[in-house]
């Protein structure tokens, strides 16, 4: 397959070549795990999860590479605000690894439940401080850094091309260009690559380092971890489009200041927002949406999953509870088809002919084409459509859905109502679930905890809604 993604660095559809023929690098950003991720942060997983399935369908080696940030990330990526991980511990009442820890593990609960394939490697920043120090050492070494009020700064003036990315003109970053705060920077732009002063008394994650006792800015977490697991250059990097002016344009600035190799990155892919009436979901603003609550109103995770892909990731996306109950009844008539289209051939698949493989042949065109996610999923309704071949086309239906992960094979394995489960494997996890839901009664989180992970571990995924708790395999 002969992918184009556009990518954000020159603002043009590009065609995809590697850095090495036939295996893929990506680094797509985590989650700080202070609370729980919005529906809008579960679009840029989802992106992530396509672009990985979609390469791995061709034939591409993938390592993707993911950060969970539980330190240093305050609420302004300009490192002003607040800091999040701490006013969450303090909030709760708990440590902030306690708190990351939570979050850490509601967050794959949730990219679970929506079929998003976990990364290659997930690497914590507190566990990479080691590297974070050695490439600021790298920066510094290399002239790139100056030392004001008890932090160490990247000076921006000192690297030309600064906001190439966001298409910022270096002449314009000038001091007071935007609102300033911090009285030690030499331009508006200049971000800290390490604090041992901070606005913040009795800061909870402290380290040594060679410029004092302190902690990592936010930024530099991504290029170390990055440049640790996929080398000092790598293929794709991904995030949402508002880590395009600040966060994404200052880790390039510090990686290639390090290395002195440009391009760090060959191709920037960037998904629009989730918006709603009032506009960009945040979790700042308050009042945002969680996978949960849609569940906790009837819907299957793989309801938003279905909506998410209806658009393409490149456009913003309005959502609504009637979008929603659009993608949740097209996705149920997508089942009730797979489910027919199986029993009249028996559940039996067989190769492509002729006419199924022009579906997936245009499949294969929109997946190629920016992960065109809406043109692919037409190219699925329209095999569904024909009446002959049935083995065929269920065979090439499993095929589409390696990419868009909408579980219709477990759909079909289920079409059945249980008649081809093991009888004793259903008594056994309704066993599970009722004594996970008597912990829950006496508080025995760990207890319930335990059952829903040993369950995972097997492949059997609990989803906790209204009617009660529910499995379905993984």
């Amino acid at each position: 397959m002969a992918f184009a993604f556009y990518n954000t660095l020159g603002r043009e559809k590009q065609s995809f070549k590697p850095l090495k023929e036939g295996k893929a690098g990506f680094y797509g950003c985590g989650p700080t795990v202070y609370n729980y991720a919005h529906i809008g942060n579960l679009r840029a997983y989802v992106l992530h999860d396509i672009l990985v399935r979609s390469l791995r369908r061709a034939g591409f080696d993938v390592t993707h590479v993911m950060n969970i940030t539980d330190v240093g990330h305050l609420s302004d990526d300009a490192d002003d605000g607040e800091d999040k991980m701490i006013k969450s511990a303090e909030e709760r009442g708990k440590s902030v690894l306690e708190v990351a820890d939570f979050y850490t593990k509601a967050f794959f609960n949730d990219t679970d439940r929506m079929n998003i394939t976990r990364p290659t490697v997930v690497c914590k920043a507190t566990e990479h401080i080691g590297e974070m120090i050695a490439l600021i050492q790298r920066i510094e070494k290399n002239g790139f850094t100056y030392f004001a009020g008890g932090n160490l700064y990247f000076d921006i003036s000192k690297f030309p091309s600064y906001g190439e990315l966001a298409l910022l003109r270096l002449d314009d970053l000038k001091a007071g260009a935007r609102i300033e705060q911090d009285e030690n920077k030499r331009n508006a732009g200049d971000f800290v690559l390490w604090f041992t002063k901070s606005k913040f008394e009795n800061q909870a994650l402290v380290w040594d380092s060679p410029w004092g006792r302190g902690y990592p800015g936010w930024h530099i977490e991504c290029s170390a971890m990055s440049m640790k697991y996929l080398g000092e250059n790598f293929d794709i990097h991904a995030g949402g489009i508002d880590h395009i002016p600040i966060h994404h344009t200052n880790e390039i600035a510090q990686s290639e200041a390090a290395t002195g190799k440009k391009p760090w990155v060959s191709y920037w892919l960037h998904n629009e927002f989730l918006v709603l009436n009032k506009g960009k979901m945040s979790k700042s603003a308050g009042g945002f949406l969680t996978l949960q609550n849609l569940v906790e109103q009837g819907y299957d995770p793989l309801d938003y999953r279905y909506f998410l892909i209806g658009g393409h990731y490149h456009s913003q996306l309005q959502f609504s509870m009637e979008s929603l109950e659009g993608a949740k009844n097209a996705r149920k008539s997508l089942v009730d088809k797979v489910r027919s289209l199986a029993a009249k051939c028996g559940g039996t698949t067989t190769a492509d002919t002729e006419k199924t493989a022009s579906y997936i042949e245009g499949f294969n065109t929109a997946i190629e084409d920016d992960l065109n996610t809406p043109r692919a999923l037409a190219e699925l309704w329209g095999l569904l459509k024909e009446d002959q071949a049935e083995t065929e086309r269920l065979s090439a239906v499993f095929d589409m859905d390696r990419v868009l992960a909408l579980g219709l094979e477990d759909a079909v394995k289920s079409a059945d109502g249980g008649k081809n489960e093991d009888d004793a494997l259903s008594r056994e996890i309704d066993d599970l679930i009722e004594k996970r839901a008597q912990a829950k009664k006496t508080k025995d989180f760990t207890t319930a905890d335990g059952i829903r992970q040993s369950l995972k571990d097997r492949g059997i995924i609990l989803e906790d809604g209204p009617a009660g708790t529910t499995w379905r395999r993984l």
